[in-house]
């Protein structure tokens, strides 16, 4: 995956969200991620703040907890939240992951494109390949590597980017003179 703002898939109209971003992200260039550094980023830090938009075109924010396989990012929802909801309107989805305090310690990850649902909605467990890897990593990365607890309240939903930018402010320094 590429961190620069980017289409990742073709120039054509998406049917949920219209045309995809075709112009390369300019202005951070310098300060963007490398794709291994996106890689660790989005692999350790635990929270993600999920946009969508709702059926009175009103947007939605929220914050949840996610996974990250190299390819996608992993949504645990809940399957009867505002968020969800909004996401059986339509799919798009714009995703933020952010880290630090100080202006120069900013750096962060923008994800978008659309979501499906993999697995049974709710999720109570029955084997599904595609979930064996992100139920691996959340249990991991959440409840100390035990197994992941299916609640019948939850649904997967897997975002593959078609469109990406990053930031990491400490690179600002080193492009001063």
């Amino acid at each position: 995956m590429s961190c620069i703002w980017s289409d990742m898939r073709t120039a054509e109209a998406n049917p949920h969200h219209g045309p995809v971003a075709t112009a390369p992200q300019r202005r951070g260039r310098r300060i963007a991620m490398t794709p291994e550094e996106c890689n660790a980023f989005l692999s350790t830090e635990r929270t993600c703040r999920v946009g969508t938009v709702g059926a009175n075109g009103l947007p939605h924010v929220s914050p949840l907890w996610f996974v990250w396989d190299g390819r996608a990012m992993w949504l645990y929802s809940l399957s009867r939240s505002r968020r969800r909801a909004d996401l059986r309107a339509s799919p798009a989805v714009s995703v933020v992951v952010d880290a630090g305090i100080d202006y120069d310690e900013l750096r962060g990850v923008e994800l978008g494109g659309t979501v499906e649902v993999v697995g049974e909605e709710p999720r109570t467990g029955e084997p599904v390949a595609e979930l064996e890897e992100p139920e691996r990593l959340m249990a991991a990365k959440y409840h100390g590597g035990g197994g992941l607890p299916h609640d019948g309240r939850h649904v997967w939903l897997r975002l593959v980017p078609d469109r990406a930018v990053s930031w990491d402010f400490r690179k600002i320094s080193s492009l001063r003179p």
